[in-house]
């Protein structure tokens, strides 16, 4: 199995040999950073026991926790931030309550993705930001989960020794640049920037497997890389026009 800490060392050597690579978690933070601001409302979605909030909450205004797992939002690592247990599909919030929605690692739970996109969509207010980060389904490791029938993610956990309790079915019905931009459009978000990451060291469990991830990450295509992150923003309404179709312009007098 892969530790955590490995994993981490394997990183931060893959950073030093290819300089201006950032791990997929390092863009996300940033990304969600850029849109905060000390007014700000956040909603950080599947927050589950913490998140990039943990590290950035000071940054905002309110932030606000929501995941469908009890035992998680009771275990979260700062308990200060209000937390509420609920599911993407059926936010218990007023249209237009944030200004941001983050999420990590949960577009490919989701059972209905149009749906609880719409949502999103819906508690963002004009101009506001969702911004998200998930796995790439057509990256070779995610075809080989699939093509093995572990939709439970058990692939994940026999390599990275991951509990019962820390994984959830997964569906990847939003896995993919094109089908997250098909979704985005459909529930009125506009798609500004969808990034594929690459990340070699999931499969380095040793010298050799390191060497040989990173020359698949060499050959692999850019939009087959193993993360993408995305940020979306809600548009704001144009005003009305003074002079609808079909009408004379208005003279000044």
């Amino acid at each position: 199995m892969l530790s955590l800490e490995e994993q981490e060392a394997y990183r931060r050597r893959y950073s030093a040999e290819h300089p201006g690579w950032r791990p997929a978690s390092h863009v996300y933070r940033d990304r969600v950073a850029d849109h905060l601001t000390p007014t700000a409302r956040v909603l950080d979605l599947g927050c589950g026991r913490g998140g990039v909030m943990e590290e950035l909450h000071p940054q905002a205004g309110q932030v606000v926790g929501l995941d469908p797992d009890l035992a998680s939002l009771r275990e979260h690592r700062a308990p200060f931030l209000p937390r509420v247990c609920g599911r993407a599909g059926a936010l218990p919030y007023p249209d237009g309550a944030f200004d941001l929605v983050c999420c990590s690692w949960v577009l490919e739970h989701l059972p209905d993705p149009e749906s609880a996109l719409a949502e999103v969509a819906r508690v963002l207010a004009p101009g506001g930001r969702f911004v998200f980060l998930t796995p790439n389904r057509r990256h070779p490791l995610l075809v080989l989960n699939r093509l093995l029938g572990w939709t439970k993610g058990r692939l994940i956990d026999r390599l990275y020794g991951r509990t019962e309790a820390d994984t959830f079915p997964t569906r990847y019905r939003a896995n993919t640049s094109g089908r997250i931009r098909s979704l985005l459009r459909a529930v009125g978000l506009e798609a500004v920037a969808l990034i594929p990451i690459g990340d070699p060291t999931y499969l380095a469990f040793g010298e050799a497997l390191y060497r040989l991830a990173c020359l698949l990450e060499r050959v692999t295509p850019r939009p087959f890389r193993v993360h993408l992150v995305g940020d979306a923003r809600k548009p704001i309404p144009r005003p009305p026009s003074p002079n609808p179709p079909g009408t004379a312009p208005t003279r000044r007098r």
